[in-house]
């Protein structure tokens, strides 16, 4: 994975996106399970799509299922680009009260897939998800 970080404003639009996406926990495109101990979701981004802005207060890891170029915006104006490779894998952590919100874009020109485990019994308590998204995994789940 490398990876390349430049300090600017966030422009009006996605301001505004990020300021209410402070309590969107849905980190992922879909929610493939959840149980008592962790919500497993998965990204999946055509080039040119994106996730919106969504907050991590759990502890979680990530892992690249396929290679592929990527931009997020923070809340502080950075922008990261990263080049991923099939099988990068990142551990985040969480302490009380700390969390972090950004977005992910596909800039490249292959399909991004991600898998993320998000683990329940963290420092923060879990942030409410819409029931259809919880609805949709248990009926895959089923």
């Amino acid at each position: 994975m490398t990876q390349g970080t430049e300090p600017a404003a966030l422009p009006p639009h996605l301001a505004q996106e990020y300021a209410a996406a402070r309590d969107n926990g849905c980190v992922g495109t879909r929610l493939l399970s959840e149980d008592d101990r962790c919500r497993v979701w998965t990204i999946v981004l055509a080039p040119g799509d994106r996730i919106g802005f969504h907050t991590h207060v759990l502890d979680y890891f990530w892992t690249a299922v396929t290679a592929g170029r990527a931009r997020s915006h923070y809340g502080d104006g950075r922008v990261a680009e990263v080049d991923y490779r099939a099988g990068d894998i990142q551990h985040l952590s969480f302490g009380p009260g700390e969390s972090m919100t950004h977005d992910l874009a596909n800039i490249g020109d292959t399909e991004l897939i991600f898998t993320t485990v998000e683990f329940l019994d963290s420092a923060n308590p879990p942030l409410a998800l819409p029931a259809a998204v919880r609805a949709e995994a248990t009926r895959r789940a089923a």
